[in-house]
This record gives structure tokens, C-alpha cells and sequence, in this order.
């Protein structure tokens, strides 16, 4: 796992609090969210190895975080999520107006016997998030969670995002054209996507609505289904949440002899 860089040199080496925020907030923070990018309780090793922050600094923070219920101690030793940190999930799933309007497209597209639906928005310039996903039907399912992070140039919905917000290249030339992103094994030789965008005010990227999957049920055939079935969910999202949909913007590959050269390998 990448270690997440430093908010600011830590009091003890006797530099100065940063610029716009304060010092301690800023710790807690990467705290909290080195925590939550584990998929397991984490030792207080691995929380200094993701933050590169001291272990003193570390447990003085933890000790305002458990009084507040942002962490929980484990009988083992062992740090995980604590209550107020699930609350918070729970609001903002209430809370949050794009839920209302894409969990029910996503569950919509799995009804009718598609893939797993996600939609992933840009988490910074290496990474995307999963804010919302619906796992299908079928018995095997790829490992794509809601909160997790991945990898923006890795996967379908990231090279959409890429796509959208300046990504240059025949891959992402191809992907404006057509709407959609393939992804064949990038992210995991056993898995594959299919992403379009979703718009919103002017126009501007709200994230990607993907479909994920093992990739032997991604042959040509039903990459094809899979775009009948994504591409209006993708364009009626974007009105439903008052977006633009981009004048122009075609619904049907490229031919396959320009499609071929410019796809990049999975």
C-alpha cells in the first residue's frame, strides 16, 4: 500500500504548523483515514508505516479519536473504525442527493441480469473512489467494494473519469468518441469493465457508472449487451441529476479496424 504523505512536519522535529490548516486536525485525519484503507484491523506499525507519522504522535491522537468514537481499540491491540465513524457513513448515504439518484439506476441495471454495477468519482490524481455499488446476481463477483479506492489508470470507470478531465491519447480520443471505456485484466487479469459518463451542470464529469465482472463474461458479444444496457442508464442519470449531456456524443464504437489499433492491450 502507498504511504500517504506527510500533512506536515511532525512537532517533534520542531518545524512549523502548515499553512491553512492545523497540524494536529490534519493528523487526525490521515489517521483515521489510514485506518480505513485496511481492509482489517491495523497495528499501530502499520498505521506509522501509512502515514509516516511518529508512534508517539500517533497514540496521542488515538486517545482523542477512541474518547470520541472516531476509533476502537481491539482486545488483540489492534485499531479498526469506532461507531462515530459508521454514523457518519450512514448520514451521509441519507443525506447524499446522488445516492437517491444512483443507487436505484445501479440496482435497475443488475435487475435486468447486467454485471455488478458501481459509480466511481476522482478521489485525486492517482485514484478514484467506489461511492456506490450493487453486486449482481451471479455466483462470482469481482472484488470492487463501496469506499474502496482504486487505481485511476487501471480500469474501465478510471479511464472514463481520465477521459473526461483531460486525458490525452487515442485510448481517451476513443473513449470522448464512443462514451464508453473497455477494460480487459488491467486492475485484475481475472476481471473486466465497462464504464460510461455521467455529467453533470455544463457538462462538467460527475463520475463513471460502470459494470465489473470475471472476464470470461466479457466477450464481444456481451461487451455489446452491456452497452444497450449502460448507455441510456449513463444518459437519463446525467438529466435526473441536471446535467448536460454532450451534443454529439456517440453511442456506438468505433469501427473495428480504427477500434482495434487504438485500444490499449488489457
Amino acid at each position: 500500500m502507498a504511504r500517504a504523505s506527510r500533512p506536515a512536519t511532525d512537532p517533534e522535529q520542531g518545524a512549523a504548523e502548515p499553512a491553512g490548516g492545523v497540524a494536529a486536525v490534519e493528523r487526525a485525519l490521515l489517521i483515521v483515514s489510514a485506518i480505513e484503507a485496511s481492509d482489517t484491523p491495523s497495528e499501530l506499525s502499520e498505521i506509522a508505516a501509512r502515514t509516516d507519522l511518529y508512534k508517539s504522535t500517533i497514540l496521542r491522537l488515538l486517545g482523542t479519536l477512541i474518547s470520541a468514537g472516531y476509533v476502537t481499540r481491539l482486545s488483540d491491540g489492534r485499531y479498526d473504525l469506532g461507531p462515530t465513524s459508521f454514523r457518519l457513513g450512514a448520514a451521509f448515504s441519507r443525506r447524499n442527493a446522488i445516492a437517491h439518484r444512483v443507487l436505484p439506476a445501479l440496482h435497475a441495471l443488475v435487475d435486468r441480469g447486467t454485471e455488478s454495477a458501481s459509480f466511481h468519482v476522482r478521489q485525486d490524481a492517482e485514484t478514484r473512489t467506489c461511492l456506490f455499488r450493487v453486486n449482481s446476481h451471479h455466483a462470482t463477483l469481482d472484488r470492487i467494494e463501496a469506499g474502496g479506492s482504486y487505481p485511476m489508470k487501471r480500469g474501465a470507470a478510471g479511464h472514463v473519469i481520465l477521459a473526461y478531465t483531460g486525458g490525452k491519447g487515442p485510448r481517451y480520443d476513443e473513449i470522448r468518441a464512443t462514451g464508453f471505456a473497455v477494460s480487459l485484466g488491467e486492475r485484475d487479469p481475472s476481471c473486466a469493465g465497462l464504464a460510461a459518463p455521467v455529467f453533470g451542470h455544463a457538462g462538467t464529469l460527475i463520475g463513471a457508472i460502470s459494470l465489473s465482472g470475471p472476464r470470461e463474461r466479457f466477450g464481444k458479444s456481451e461487451i455489446e449487451r452491456m452497452k444497450t444496457l449502460l448507455g441510456p442508464v449513463a444518459k437519463e442519470l446525467t438529466l435526473s441529476l441536471g446535467g448536460q449531456w454532450p451534443d454529439g456524443l456517440r453511442r456506438s464504437p468505433l469501427p473495428q479496424s480504427k477500434a482495434g489499433k487504438r485500444r490499449a492491450s488489457a
